[in-house]
């Protein structure tokens, strides 16, 4: 393929990232420099390091940890038993199709279910316990949160151990290795990469939760994403949510760099 014919079938790509990817970002960037007045600025990112910003920072990683630790936790067990069943399509599709409805949609399904009426309370009265505060709460929000992401841990793992070559793990237990040490030494190390995957997937768009945060911690929960939402639509100080935006780009790209895999040459 010569040069014409490979710029000509790039084009559209190039055109499509510079657009909607490069020129976005470059507006964020712009607009992080000046204050609610027009005037420029460096005031933006000064603010962003004081204590009540630095404290929203540190609950946004706290909370997008702790919705990463659970969707490992659970994703992980769960892919590895897909892979050893035969009804592995199966599975598959009923972990996906959560995905494919609106989140707005499952967030309001959860108002219900959390609310004081609602399933969850009484099946709480149904054993005993009595109706709780669920909804408005910290649970409640990394639990929405947990149940929306689990795809997109699992699917990066499942693939990784279903491409696992199962001879590896027969070796390590002939070679008197128990079931702990060759998940510990063999399969977990085989698949990082769909671990590493899964954290990227879940890790960052979990800093910038927003809506959820709304309906269902009923702003408890303070996130970069919600502060961002505040600044645009609330107090129209596109300034200082640029700067915010662009602390999140960086945080973001730093992740991905961290969290990649690095391809090793053949020796």
């Amino acid at each position: 393929m010569n040069n014409k014919a490979r710029w000509f079938y790039l084009l559209p790509y190039v055109l499509w990232i510079g657009l909607f990817v490069i020129t976005p970002i470059l507006l964020v960037v712009y607009y992080s420099f000046f204050d609610l007045h027009g005037n420029f600025t460096l005031a933006n990112y000064e603010k962003l390091f004081t204590f009540v910003y630095m404290k929203m920072i540190a609950s946004s990683f706290w909370y997008a940890f702790l919705i990463t630790a659970f969707c490992l936790i659970i994703a992980y067990p769960a892919a590895y038993f897909i892979t050893k069943t035969k009804y592995k399509q199966l599975l598959l599709l009923l972990v996906i199709l959560p995905s494919w409805i609106n989140l707005l949609l499952k967030a309001y399904a959860f108002l219900g279910i959390f609310s004081t009426d609602g399933a969850a309370n009484n099946f709480l009265e149904a054993v005993g316990i009595g109706a709780q505060q669920i909804l408005f709460t910290d649970f409640s929000f990394v639990f929405v949160s947990v149940y929306i992401f689990i795809p997109f841990m699992l699917l990066p793992i499942f693939n990784a151990l279903d491409k696992l070559n199962p001879a590896l793990i027969d070796a390590s237990r002939d070679l008197g290795a128990s079931a702990w040490t060759t998940f510990r030494k063999v399969v977990f190390p085989l698949t990082l990469s769909g671990v590493k995957s899964g954290v990227q997937a879940v890790f960052i768009p979990a800093l910038s939760l927003f809506m959820i945060t709304r309906l269902i911690a009923g702003n408890r929960v303070i996130t970069l994403g919600t502060a961002i939402e505040q600044h645009f639509l609330v107090t129209q100080d596109w300034g200082m949510g640029s700067a915010i935006a662009v602390f999140l780009i960086i945080t973001m790209v730093v992740i991905m760099i961290v969290t990649g895999t690095r391809k090793r040459g053949v020796q």
